[in-house]
């Protein structure tokens, strides 16, 4: 009975010990031996030969199987040891995955401190932030309180002495002073609504006219408009006005020229009167010579008192072409009739000459200026010679001459042709 359970087991191991060749080669690829027991085609009968080749060697046969037994035996404890050490090593793996377990709750409860330190720190930052902000605010709040408090310091005491130095005439100063001034103020047009800035600002809007008053009245007694008073010369007074003149409504300025190029030219109304010899066009070069002579006149005495850019000379020779068109064009048709061919290319010849002078001399950067206007012209051409429908006085005037050709110059030089430019 027990040698058949024994058979039993036999055969249900060899059953379950049938490996493929593939595992076979690959345990005997890692686990490499050279006992017959380990082969795969192990064969009980040649192994046995192996052990008894002769029958006397039969003699030996309780030795070998004691040792085989022995064997056996070794195999068993190795066994047991195996299995033991598995029955271990599940324990410890279990311990292991315990352990393992534990140790990543301890880490989830570390990174959920540090999670919360982060938050933590997070909120401190924006805190710091926040105050930092707040400061920045401040600061730049604060630099803009003392630069506003320097500009009300610079104001106040800048209109102070704006409104001295004007009482005492020191237009130089003044120059520097006004400007500074009302940049200064440009600063305060937002705080306007405040009754102390107001008032400042209505005491340098006064200052701005009393300065204008007092040099329009300075040139007015250096340079009377009517009267026998003789116009004074230059000084250093009236040069800084002008620069004073230059910040001021740019209405002082044009009034300044204007009185001081009419006063210029007075002297020329009276000398070139319609009932003058002088004033006939045979004698038009004398005109010419003598806006030249005041010219240079005018160079030499008031060159330096007036600004560069105001460009006063050009200004007189403009000024003086549209007088002079006028004064040409009234006593041409009074004398009509007088007018010869020969005297009107002759006045035309000089004409032209004196244009070219002026040409040479000037930019010509005040004709488009529009601040000095005509007295009693109408404005000026660019064409000095545009002609004109001739009217039937002049048709009847060139029939009397026999030369129909000489119409259009006698349109030029009669005043019917308003845009002839000198």
């Amino acid at each position: 009975m027990m040698e058949e359970e024994e058979l039993e087991f036999v055969e249900e191991l060899e059953a379950v010990l049938q490996l493929t060749p593939e595992v076979q080669l690959a345990i005997e690829q890692v686990f490499p031996s050279q006992d017959p027991l380990d082969r795969a085609d192990f064969n009980a009968v040649e192994y046995i030969n192996t052990l008894f080749p002769t029958e006397q060697s039969l003699a030996n046969i309780d030795e070998v199987v004691n040792k085989i037994r022995l064997k056996i035996r070794r195999l068993d404890d190795n066994i047991r040891t195996v299995v033991r050490g598995q029955t271990n090593v599940g324990q410890d793996g279990r311990q292991a995955l315990e352990e393992a377990q534990k140790a990543i709750q301890q880490l989830f409860g570390k990174i959920k401190d540090i999670k919360d330190k982060a938050e933590k720190s997070e909120q401190m930052v924006k805190e710091i932030t926040r105050d930092i902000k707040q400061l920045d605010h401040a600061k730049r709040h604060l630099t803009t309180s003392i630069t506003t408090l320097n500009h009300l310091h610079m104001l106040a005491g800048g209109v102070d002495s704006l409104e001295a130095m004007t009482r005492r005439r020191q237009y130089g100063e003044v120059a520097n002073l006004l400007q500074g001034v009302m940049n200064v103020l440009e600063h305060f047009h937002k705080y306007m609504g405040i009754p102390q800035i107001r008032q400042l600002s209505e005491r340098v809007k006064a200052a701005q006219t009393e300065l204008g008053q007092q040099i329009l009245a300075d040139f007015e007694e250096a340079f009377p408009s009517q009267g026998t008073k003789r116009p004074g010369g230059p000084s250093n007074v009236l040069r800084d006005a002008c620069l004073v003149a230059n910040i001021l409504d740019p209405r002082i300025k044009q009034e300044i020229i204007k009185k001081f190029i009419k006063q210029h030219l007075s002297e020329y109304l009276v000398l070139f009167q319609e009932n003058q010899d002088v004033a006939w066009l045979d004698k038009i070069d004398r005109r010419y010579a003598w806006i030249k002579r005041q010219l240079v006149d005018y160079e030499e005495k008031y060159g330096r008192m007036f600004p560069r850019e105001w460009c006063m000379a050009e200004r007189i020779a403009v000024e003086f072409c549209h007088v002079t068109r006028a004064e040409l064009a009234k006593i041409m048709r009074t004398r009509a009739k007088e007018i010869e061919v020969k005297l009107l290319l002759f006045a035309i010849q000089r004409t032209t000459n004196f244009e070219g002078f002026l040409a040479k001399r000037f930019s010509g950067c005040t004709l488009t200026d529009g601040t000095l206007k005509k007295l009693e012209s109408p404005p000026p051409s660019t064409n000095p010679f545009l002609e004109d429908e001739p009217t039937p006085e002049m048709e009847e005037l060139a029939t009397e001459k026999g030369d129909l050709d000489q119409v259009s110059l006698v349109c030029v030089t009669t005043g019917n042709l308003p845009n002839v430019r000198f």
